[in-house]
């Protein structure tokens, strides 16, 4: 799959994909008008929205109701390095959930696709051309 990025005025930035558009704009206070999420929220979101779905999967496949499950997701960050350094998913269940079943969520929320390519990342190759083909400066991190 491949994401075309938009520029779609002031600091919103698009991503399209597979027919649809992700919308992200910076606070007011990073220069945007704060009309969607930030990049980074976009990406921690991610985290939560995959755990959960692995949860809401697990939960449907045995027939099990999910409301009054919460999920909430916590950051801790490093300000000195300038650097998100730990999540952590709190998943509260209701009294009648099924308890054999309590511990085994959190090992069905660590299954998360985006959690695991954290843990083992991704080579980052970002290059830059002009329009004829020229590359101007490539990088990898």
């Amino acid at each position: 799959m491949d994401i075309r990025i938009g520029f779609s005025g002031g600091k919103r930035v698009d991503a399209h994909f597979d027919g649809r558009v992700v919308q992200t704009d910076q606070s007011p206070q990073g220069g945007g008008d704060g009309s969607a999420p930030e990049p980074f929220q976009l990406f921690l979101a991610s985290l939560a929205t995959c755990a959960g779905i692995y949860v809401l999967g697990f939960c449907q496949a045995r027939g099990i109701p999910t409301d009054g499950i919460e999920m909430v997701q916590h950051h801790d960050f490093d300000m000195e390095a300038g650097r998100l350094s730990n999540v952590r998913i709190d998943i509260t269940v209701p009294d009648d959930f099924p308890q054999k079943y309590v511990p085994v969520l959190e090992r069905v929320a660590a299954k998360c696709a985006v959690k695991r390519v954290i843990e083992n990342p991704p080579r980052f190759q970002i290059t830059a051309k002009t329009r004829s083909g020229v590359a101007e400066r490539s990088a990898t991190a």
